[in-house]
């Protein structure tokens, strides 16, 4: 479904990635996992069309991405939680959530759509009128979730969602992670929490200082003697 091949990215004369390649297949959890600076989330910005690449190419169910503007390519299928969540803080949640669906050009199912985001993350239905800059950190985690799932994505890319959580949070966030797997969306999970997502993932990825330094199973790097001593604190 989505396959990188020899990505570059630069910011002026520093080279954030480094000719890095990954695929992602229909239906799996991929974790991308490495330290601050590795280049993880400028290679989200990079698939989604928020930063340019300098070469190589990112080719999703047959459509290049370095040629499509990223406004479109949320109409392709694919949506991004991004780091730090960004939510709108003076919107409501429910006007949040809208948001999300604005590229659906039938949107007669809103209300259906809000009912499962609401299904998916109850706490949010309570507060579908609070204002999301109130929201604890947490919850304004499940918006940027909902928001996402509004657009009805195949894949989602996902950018440090356990970032700032408490561990009870950070442990029904992935529930959920793994709950949207097994309902066919495809997830590409950008996460520091190494053990958590090696916990959950299929396949997996380490990149260091811009480049992939491991791959294989998410099974087989959870325990993997540089892995664990080098993200799993063992």
């Amino acid at each position: 479904m989505l396959e990188i091949k020899d990505l570059c990215v630069s910011y002026g004369a520093i080279e954030a990635v480094k000719g890095i390649s990954l695929t992602v297949n229909d239906g799996e959890i991929v974790s991308l996992i490495g330290a601050n600076g590795a280049g993880k989330t400028t290679t989200l910005h990079t698939i989604t069309g928020l930063v340019p690449a300098k070469s190589g190419s990112i080719v999703y169910d047959g459509h290049d991405l370095l040629k499509t503007h990223a406004n479109k390519i949320v109409t392709l299928g694919m949506a991004h939680v991004p780091e730090g969540r960004h939510v709108f803080t003076r919107m409501t949640v429910q006007e949040n959530l809208e948001m999300g669906a604005f590229s659906l050009k039938d949107q007669s199912g809103m209300t259906k759509d809000l009912d499962m985001v609401f299904d998916y993350f109850p706490r949010l239905k309570e507060r579908r009128r609070q204002l999301a800059g109130t929201l604890s950190g947490g919850e304004q985690q499940m918006v940027a979730m909902g928001r996402a799932l509004m657009s009805h994505p195949k894949t989602i890319l996902m950018d440090e969602p356990s970032m700032g959580l408490s561990p009870l949070l950070v442990k029904e966030i992935f529930n959920i992670i793994v709950t949207l797997r097994k309902e066919g969306i495809t997830v590409l999970l950008v996460e520091q929490n190494a053990k958590m997502a090696l916990s959950i993932a299929d396949r997996a990825y380490v990149l260091e200082t811009g480049r992939i330094t491991m791959e294989g199973k998410a099974s087989d790097l959870l325990h993997d003697e540089k892995v664990r001593k080098a993200y799993l604190g063992a």
